[in-house]
Protein backbone atom coordinates (compact mmCIF):
# COMPACT_ATOMS: atom_id res chain seq x y z
CA UNK A 1 0.00 0.00 0.00
CA UNK A 2 1.65 3.46 -1.12
CA UNK A 3 0.88 6.48 1.98
CA UNK A 4 1.22 9.49 0.70
CA UNK A 5 1.29 12.58 3.02
CA UNK A 6 -0.99 15.31 1.36
CA UNK A 7 0.12 19.16 2.75
CA UNK A 8 -2.58 21.68 2.67
CA UNK A 9 -1.66 25.45 2.32
CA UNK A 10 -3.90 28.39 2.46
CA UNK A 11 -2.94 31.35 -0.12
CA UNK A 12 -3.67 34.63 0.30
CA UNK A 13 -7.88 33.93 -1.02
CA UNK A 14 -7.99 31.81 1.98
CA UNK A 15 -8.67 28.64 -0.55
CA UNK A 16 -7.15 25.44 0.53
CA UNK A 17 -5.04 24.11 -1.94
CA UNK A 18 -3.70 20.46 -2.05
CA UNK A 19 0.09 19.16 -2.74
CA UNK A 20 -1.03 16.09 -3.95
CA UNK A 21 -0.54 15.34 -8.02
CA UNK A 22 -4.15 15.51 -9.52
CA UNK A 23 -2.35 14.93 -13.31
CA UNK A 24 -0.13 11.86 -13.40
CA UNK A 25 1.77 10.66 -16.39
CA UNK A 26 2.26 6.50 -16.03
CA UNK A 27 5.01 5.11 -18.45
CA UNK A 28 4.35 1.44 -19.56
CA UNK A 29 5.66 -1.11 -21.31
CA UNK A 30 5.96 -4.86 -21.55
CA UNK A 31 8.39 -6.11 -18.09
CA UNK A 32 6.70 -7.38 -15.55
CA UNK A 33 6.74 -3.85 -13.57
CA UNK A 34 3.76 -2.76 -15.72
CA UNK A 35 1.58 -4.37 -13.61
CA UNK A 36 2.99 -2.55 -10.03
CA UNK A 37 3.24 0.65 -11.51
CA UNK A 38 -0.31 0.50 -12.72
CA UNK A 39 -1.16 -0.42 -8.96
CA UNK A 40 0.91 2.36 -7.52
CA UNK A 41 -0.80 5.17 -9.96
CA UNK A 42 -3.77 3.96 -9.21
CA UNK A 43 -3.39 4.31 -5.62
CA UNK A 44 -1.83 7.78 -5.77
CA UNK A 45 -4.56 9.24 -8.13
CA UNK A 46 -7.24 7.74 -5.65
CA UNK A 47 -5.63 9.54 -3.30
CA UNK A 48 -5.47 12.82 -4.82
CA UNK A 49 -8.40 12.48 -7.03
CA UNK A 50 -6.01 12.91 -9.74
CA UNK A 51 -6.32 11.85 -13.49
CA UNK A 52 -3.95 9.39 -15.26
CA UNK A 53 -2.49 9.79 -18.55
CA UNK A 54 -1.14 5.88 -19.59
CA UNK A 55 1.82 6.21 -21.76
CA UNK A 56 3.38 3.78 -24.13
CA UNK A 57 6.21 4.67 -26.33
CA UNK A 58 6.83 2.67 -29.21
CA UNK A 59 10.15 2.97 -30.94
CA UNK A 60 11.67 2.81 -34.33
CA UNK A 61 14.73 0.74 -35.04
CA UNK A 62 16.32 2.97 -37.33
CA UNK A 63 19.17 1.14 -40.05
CA UNK A 64 21.50 2.89 -42.51
CA UNK A 65 20.39 0.77 -45.40
CA UNK A 66 16.42 0.36 -44.82
CA UNK A 67 15.60 3.46 -42.84
CA UNK A 68 13.44 3.14 -40.31
CA UNK A 69 10.96 0.06 -38.84
CA UNK A 70 8.75 0.25 -36.18
CA UNK A 71 9.65 -2.55 -33.57
CA UNK A 72 6.39 -2.53 -32.61
CA UNK A 73 2.96 -2.73 -34.35
CA UNK A 74 0.08 -0.04 -33.41
CA UNK A 75 -2.09 -2.41 -32.93
CA UNK A 76 -0.35 -3.72 -29.74
CA UNK A 77 0.82 -0.34 -28.71
CA UNK A 78 -2.33 0.69 -28.55
CA UNK A 79 -3.63 -2.50 -26.43
CA UNK A 80 -0.94 -1.94 -23.70
CA UNK A 81 -1.65 1.67 -23.00
CA UNK A 82 -5.64 1.16 -23.04
CA UNK A 83 -5.21 -2.06 -21.20
CA UNK A 84 -3.78 -0.04 -18.39
CA UNK A 85 -6.28 2.60 -18.90
CA UNK A 86 -9.07 0.56 -18.60
CA UNK A 87 -7.73 -1.31 -15.29
CA UNK A 88 -7.76 2.47 -13.64
CA UNK A 89 -10.81 3.28 -15.37
CA UNK A 90 -12.29 0.16 -13.32
CA UNK A 91 -11.21 2.00 -9.91
CA UNK A 92 -12.90 5.03 -10.75
CA UNK A 93 -10.09 6.61 -11.94
CA UNK A 94 -10.35 9.21 -14.60
CA UNK A 95 -7.54 8.00 -17.33
CA UNK A 96 -6.22 8.02 -21.17
CA UNK A 97 -4.16 5.82 -22.98
CA UNK A 98 -1.65 7.60 -25.14
CA UNK A 99 0.78 6.40 -27.48
CA UNK A 100 3.76 7.55 -29.52
CA UNK A 101 6.73 7.14 -31.64
CA UNK A 102 10.27 7.67 -30.81
CA UNK A 103 13.48 6.22 -32.24
CA UNK A 104 15.30 3.60 -30.36
CA UNK A 105 17.00 4.99 -27.24
CA UNK A 106 14.78 8.19 -27.14
CA UNK A 107 11.96 6.64 -24.90
CA UNK A 108 13.05 8.77 -21.86
CA UNK A 109 13.04 12.22 -24.04
CA UNK A 110 9.41 11.02 -25.41
CA UNK A 111 8.08 10.32 -21.92
CA UNK A 112 9.01 13.84 -20.30
CA UNK A 113 8.09 15.51 -23.62
CA UNK A 114 4.55 13.76 -23.12
CA UNK A 115 4.29 14.80 -18.85
CA UNK A 116 5.36 18.37 -20.18
CA UNK A 117 1.96 18.05 -22.89
CA UNK A 118 -0.21 16.70 -20.75
CA UNK A 119 1.24 19.08 -17.52
CA UNK A 120 1.70 16.19 -14.84
CA UNK A 121 2.25 16.89 -11.31
CA UNK A 122 4.48 13.58 -11.59
CA UNK A 123 5.82 10.75 -13.90
CA UNK A 124 5.40 7.09 -12.79
CA UNK A 125 7.17 4.61 -14.48
CA UNK A 126 8.74 1.02 -13.84
CA UNK A 127 12.73 0.45 -13.38
CA UNK A 128 13.68 -3.30 -15.05
CA UNK A 129 16.50 -3.04 -12.07
CA UNK A 130 19.64 -3.33 -14.37
CA UNK A 131 22.37 -4.15 -11.58
CA UNK A 132 25.00 -5.30 -14.16
CA UNK A 133 27.61 -3.42 -16.14
CA UNK A 134 25.32 -2.62 -19.01
CA UNK A 135 22.69 -0.87 -16.37
CA UNK A 136 25.96 1.27 -15.36
CA UNK A 137 27.30 2.18 -18.87
CA UNK A 138 24.00 2.22 -20.72
CA UNK A 139 22.05 3.67 -17.80
CA UNK A 140 18.04 3.18 -18.34
CA UNK A 141 15.13 4.95 -19.17
CA UNK A 142 14.21 5.79 -15.61
CA UNK A 143 17.86 7.19 -15.04
CA UNK A 144 17.10 9.40 -18.04
CA UNK A 145 14.14 10.37 -17.62
CA UNK A 146 15.07 11.91 -13.47
CA UNK A 147 18.11 13.63 -15.23
CA UNK A 148 15.46 15.50 -18.28
CA UNK A 149 12.72 15.71 -16.04
CA UNK A 150 12.07 18.68 -13.93
CA UNK A 151 9.19 16.85 -12.11
CA UNK A 152 9.11 14.14 -9.56
CA UNK A 153 9.52 10.63 -10.85
CA UNK A 154 8.17 7.68 -8.82
CA UNK A 155 10.51 4.35 -9.86
CA UNK A 156 8.57 1.62 -9.20
CA UNK A 157 10.76 -2.08 -8.75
Amino acid sequence: MLRLASVNTSTTAGEVVSAMYDRLLVAVDHSETAGRVINAAREMAALSHGEVWVLHVREKQVTPRTGSALIEAEAEAQSLAEDAARVLRGAGIKAHSVVRSTIHGQAAREIVRAARAHDAGIIVMGSRGHRDLTGLVLGSAAHEVIRLSGRPVLVVR
